[in-house]
């Protein structure tokens, strides 16, 4: 299986999408998936590659108006901490890279 590589986004890069990776560690644990994590602030998005950014909602208006590689998946979370959402989101995307 394809080792993945996903960037957690927040306004900073610090707080959410901290909290958002560590929820997400979890999960990938879970479904034995070994992944590259690290946390950014939006700015630093992109021009960072990933096969898969995790972001909050709220964030969707800013990412739209960035060219982000069409290779790159985007997952939007309502609750960024939320497993349940978390793995019902990623599984998917996992799958069609490859990496589950």
């Amino acid at each position: 299986m394809k080792k993945i590589n996903i960037l957690f986004v927040c306004g900073a890069g610090l707080g959410s999408s901290f909290a958002a990776q560590m929820s997400t560690e979890d999960v990938l644990n879970h479904l034995g998936v070994e992944a590259h994590l690290d946390h950014v602030d939006i700015s630093s998005a992109v021009s960072m590659p990933s096969d898969i950014i995790i972001t909050a909602e709220n964030f969707r208006s800013q990412f739209e108006k960035f060219n982000i590689p069409s290779e790159t998946t985007i997952i939007y979370l309502n609750n960024i901490v939320s497993k349940a959402e978390i793995e019902e989101k990623i599984t998917p995307v996992l799958k069609e890279k490859g990496a589950l």
